[in-house]
């Protein structure tokens, strides 16, 4: 898969002030902010809070549980349990962080009747080296060891049943990480704030307003192709254009566990959902099954709204997408 999904543009110009009980010292309220190193890129939390101290304490508390989840699950890091899992097909004493992410990623799996796939990463080395497309032959050789119920994981270990097999979380991870670093500045009493680590989740408001994304168009990286409150979900978007292998964006870093390469319909996906972990990992989902299916699929699934965008441009919102 990816590396990083900076795909939403937060609108920080709004950043004046927050909705406290008291409405007259909203916005007297300042900004603090922090940034750090995690998935392979800056990440970042923006609070509002009358104690800079205490501001800054929560901000760190929220970045380091950020790096902590890329620390267990980057592809690239030997210390990290993803890596070591890659490398020796078996990892003791898994972290029950990554269990859940891997539990998760077998529910969603599940739901998607495959779509979702953690074992794609073989494909991803396939066309990673081959710096575009490889030959069908090792297209067809990565694409055998694709299979999510080939991962077996437990309190005492995780198993690749396959010689050759690899995962990635990258679809999941960041989401993951929204989710702790959220949990981290309610703990440390924070009631407005945005956290952005490629995916992005808020709490309480600013400026007197519902915190504001805007969703890059697909096709142009200046423009903005909509505009989206943050309701109290988190939010992640997927696109063909982050990581391609190809100049036409045909083929990229999402892949079809069926087919073995690219989907070919769509240019984007965006996910509103309950927790970081869902909207993560809906949105590369989506962006396998299509329009149509996810769509249809999201309909039934509590506080999930997208919107999808075609490789031909065409947009399609779902009836509960809180754009602005």
């Amino acid at each position: 898969m990816m590396h990083r999904r900076t795909f939403i543009a937060a609108t920080l110009g709004g950043m004046a002030g927050a909705a406290v009980a008291d409405a007259a010292a909203a916005d007297e309220l300042p900004l603090h902010s922090g940034a750090a190193l995690a998935f392979g890129t800056t990440i970042s939390v923006a609070v509002r809070h009358a104690d800079p101290e205490a501001a800054q304490q929560a901000i760190a508390a929220a970045l380091g549980e950020a790096r902590r989840v890329d620390a267990l699950m980057s592809l690239h890091q030997p210390p990290s349990q993803v890596f070591r899992l890659n490398r020796d097909k078996v990892l003791h004493g898994p972290d029950p962080h990554l269990l859940t992410v891997l539990e998760h990623a077998r529910t969603l799996s599940r739901l998607t009747q495959g779509a979702f796939d953690i074992t794609v990463q073989p494909l991803w080395r396939a066309f990673d080296s081959a710096h575009g497309v490889p030959p069908e032959s090792e297209r067809m050789r990565a694409q055998r060891l694709v299979g999510w119920t080939q991962v077996q994981a437990g309190p005492e270990r995780v198993v690749l049943a396959r010689k050759g097999m690899a995962i990635t979380l990258n679809g999941l991870a960041q989401g993951y990480a929204t989710d702790l670093a959220l949990a981290a500045l309610r703990r440390h009493g924070i009631r407005h704030a945005l956290v952005d680590t490629g995916e992005y989740g808020a709490l309480g408001r600013t400026g007197g307003r519902p915190w504001h994304l805007g969703i890059r168009d697909p096709r142009n990286e200046d423009a903005v192709a909509a505009s989206l409150v943050l309701d109290g979900r988190c939010v992640a978007t997927s696109g063909d254009y982050a990581s391609a292998f190809t100049s036409d964006l045909r083929h990229h870093h999402i892949f079809d566990p069926t087919s073995g390469d690219s989907p070919t319909e769509l240019a984007s996906v965006t996910v509103l959902a309950p927790t970081g972990l869902e909207a993560d990992g809906l949105s590369t989902a989506f962006m396998v099954m299509g329009a149509r299916r996810a769509h249809a699929l999201a309909a039934h699934l509590p506080g999930v709204d997208l919107l999808t965008i075609g490789k031909d441009g065409a947009r399609w919102k779902s009836s509960g997408f809180p754009a602005v």
